[in-house]
């Protein structure tokens, strides 16, 4: 009971802010914290296999998926507003309510009494029990559930498969792209110089020199720039000797 009172608060906190929280991934969250203490009350109940399949197949597999999808791939918070299938909240609401009074009258034949033989099965283990029921007396419907998820896992990757209404687009197509941006919006063609390249030194505050000696901006990052920490190169043999002496009167001052 104590497992219960300390566990309960916080699953019902942790499921009301599924419905309030505006991003995906702090959904995600908090559903692994209703599932993690779901499974702590299975192992309060001594139900050590519902525990283990809550954390291992929800938890960790399922939930985690979905949490990895979700960082790699983003969603953007205004797709939840658009109802792509008229009605689905009223009957979303409505399979809500009728799943709370199953758990409702559940809950209470289990207080009152009226569910028994809970003893008589488990008595040689809860584990032992559940198998011995999965695959005997319920075999059948367990194969039919089985299958059921295989062609509902299928069934998402014909509907997630798209064909491809373009030619995958080739080596040369890439080179003519990148020929005719040059030609209209004057894009560097070939990948950008790296910080440093034909400078004094390959700090990555020292832009690039192109061939005809005037430093590459491009090749800077957009963040030193607007810091305005990007060094710049030095003109001739004199000026780099300069700043040499530079840097080392500041390396001496800091010492």
């Amino acid at each position: 009971m104590i497992a219960f009172w300390v566990l309960a608060p916080i699953m019902v906190v942790a499921a009301l802010g599924i419905l309030f929280v505006r991003k995906a991934v702090h959904a995600a969250l908090l559903l692994a914290v209703v599932m993690v203490s779901l499974a702590v009350l299975y192992l309060a109940l001594e139900a050590p296999f519902l525990f283990a399949v809550q954390i291992i197949v929800y938890t960790g597999a399922i939930l985690m998926l979905f949490l990895f999808v979700l960082m790699l791939v983003g969603v953007d918070a205004s797709d939840s507003l658009v109802e792509t299938i008229r009605g689905q909240r009223v009957l979303a609401a409505l399979g809500g309510l009728v799943l709370g009074l199953v758990l409702v009258i559940g809950v209470a034949q289990m207080s009152l009494g009226a569910v028994t033989g809970l003893e008589v099965a488990n008595q040689d283990g809860n584990i032992e029990g559940l198998a011995n029921i999965l695959f005997s007396r319920y075999v059948f419907a367990f194969e039919v559930t089985s299958a059921l998820l295989i062609t509902a896992a299928m069934g998402a990757m014909v509907l997630a498969h798209r064909e491809r209404l373009t030619p995958k687009p080739t080596q040369a197509t890439i080179a003519a792209d990148k020929v005719k941006a040059y030609a209209e919006r004057g894009q560097h063609l070939g990948p950008l110089p790296p910080p440093g390249v034909f400078a004094r030194h390959n700090a990555v505050d020292t832009p690039a020199l192109l061939p005809d000696g005037t430093p590459a901006e491009v090749s800077v990052s957009r963040v030193l720039a607007a810091r305005g920490v990007v060094r710049q190169p030095p003109r001739d043999v004199e000026e780099h000797e300069r700043q040499q002496r530079e840097q080392q009167l500041e390396r001496g001052d800091e010492r």
